[in-house]
């Protein structure tokens, strides 16, 4: 034991350490396929036998319960604790896929300046096809005037300015795109 730390039998300097993950970070409109696609990823890469993580925005979310409003503020704290969040993981050696609106500008720059080994891919779709697919009512509540906060109705939903990956979930199906990632990205 050095310094009271015990190393379980090996010298820090001869153990190994993972290399660190991949971030892969995307981003788009309310139902644009967002979750779908990242979850289709994930599955895929996991029968590959890469090690790899979801972290969903609306999941995190979730952790905060009704007392986390959407306004801009409360967007960036989601977003803050996905940076958190995929940083820690990549750090242990998971590849990590982030599927979140991440719609403010200040949320994207966050992203950017503090995500390691980060690749940005913009889910793509109209907000018009957004609407029809609409899983969780949302569109349908923001048009009948239930809430007022949906990005992408109630507010513009601004493409990212330079993603490192376009995703149209409109041109493309799921399967395609995640044949796409699976296969061009460099996971190992």
């Amino acid at each position: 034991m050095a310094n009271g730390v015990k190393h379980f039998g090996l010298p820090r300097q001869d153990r190994e350490y993972p290399e660190p993950g991949k971030v892969l970070w995307l981003l788009g409109p309310t139902s644009a396929g967002k979750t779908t696609l990242a979850m289709r990823v994930v599955a895929d890469l996991r029968r590959l036998g890469v090690p790899v993580i979801l972290f969903d925005g609306d999941e995190v979310r979730g952790f905060f319960g009704a007392d986390l409003g959407f306004g801009t503020d409360s967007r960036f704290r989601v977003v803050s604790v996905l940076v958190h969040l995929a940083n820690k993981a990549a750090d242990a050696g998971l590849h990590v896929v982030v599927a979140a609106l991440t719609a403010g500008q200040d949320a994207r720059e966050h992203v950017r300046e503090n995500v390691r080994n980060l690749t940005i891919g913009y889910v793509a779709c109209s907000v018009e096809t957004c609407a029809q697919r609409d899983p969780k009512g949302l569109y349908r509540k923001a048009i009948s005037g239930e809430i007022d906060t949906l990005i992408g109705y109630n507010s513009e939903y601004r493409p990212p300015d330079s993603p490192d990956l376009v995703l149209d979930t409109e041109a493309h199906s799921v399967d395609e795109l995640a044949a796409r990632i699976v296969a061009s990205y460099v996971w190992n």
